[in-house]
């Protein structure tokens, strides 16, 4: 635990050798550090320390949830300075990707590479549709006894279900120290502020000049994946990677993949 500027009493996890300049991990629409893929994380922590933490108002971490994304943002930019890091290199995902992009224009110094995985720029289309899908995967998942990530991130082929069941299984790998559940009233909160910033006037994407790496399934339903092409041409130094039969969650699907595609790109 680390307690900000703004009075917020952060929760997070190291992972991986202490290095001048850490990946922090933007976590998605409402999760907790135990959210975090144990194959992403721990592959990462190979070569990297990564660092994990839940927002403000989720999981262990004080305080009252963020009502916007730029909130989320300045909350972000309090816990980065707390730990006392004056560049960082970011590995974002979802919700996670649009809470960086609004970091990156309040700190325009602060990053030095970032991957953006299964998300989309503010404004994009199909954002704010984000609300409505998600509660309708919640109430499917509780008629079926499932998960709603089950739906939300992965396709409905038999590669999407067996990878889905794997990913879900995989969180629970941890057995000790395990996080405070997300309540609902985060749901709501995480989700309003997604709907009101999927609305907002686009930002001009072209003025970050750092090294980005865009990166999606060829069937995201959460983000939709026209937003990944187009974050890409609108970066000025991005490179872009979809996977074939994934969906919102590719990453974690294709983890093996993905990590040395993200190993290589921070590396080089």
């Amino acid at each position: 635990f680390i307690t900000a500027t703004n009075g917020v009493k952060f929760a997070y996890r190291k992972l991986g050798e202490r290095q001048d300049v850490p990946i922090i991990y933007f976590n998605h629409l409402t999760a907790n550090m135990d959210n975090c893929d144990p194959r992403v994380m721990d592959g990462m922590a190979t070569r990297h320390e990564i660092i994990s933490f839940d927002y403000r108002g989720v999981g262990s971490t004080s305080g009252d949830d963020a009502k916007s994304i730029q909130d989320m943002a300045k909350d972000c930019i309090a816990f980065i300075k707390a730990l006392g890091y004056s560049k960082v290199d970011i590995l974002a995902f979802s919700m996670g990707g649009f809470i960086a992009q609004e970091l990156m224009a309040l700190e325009p110094t602060l990053v030095r590479k970032i991957v953006l995985a299964g998300t989309g720029p503010r404004g994009g289309k199909g954002v704010s549709a984000v609300v409505g899908l998600t509660y309708w995967d919640i109430v499917k998942g509780t008629f079926t006894g499932r998960d709603p990530k089950f739906y939300l991130f992965f396709t409905t082929t038999a590669n999407g279900k067996n990878a889905a069941r794997l990913f879900l299984s995989r969180l629970k790998e941890r057995t000790m120290d395990r996080d405070i559940p997300v309540r609902i009233r985060t749901l709501r909160a995480q989700l309003n502020a997604i709907r009101v910033w999927g609305h907002e006037q686009p930002a001009d994407l072209s003025v970050f000049k750092l090294p980005v790496l865009v990166i999606n399934g060829d069937n995201d339903r959460m983000v939709p994946t026209p937003n990944s092409y187009d974050m890409a041409k609108r970066f000025p130094n991005a490179k872009l990677h979809i996977y074939e039969e994934g969906a919102h969650g590719a990453v974690f699907q294709h983890h093996d993949d993905f990590v040395k595609r993200a190993l290589a790109f921070f590396a080089a």
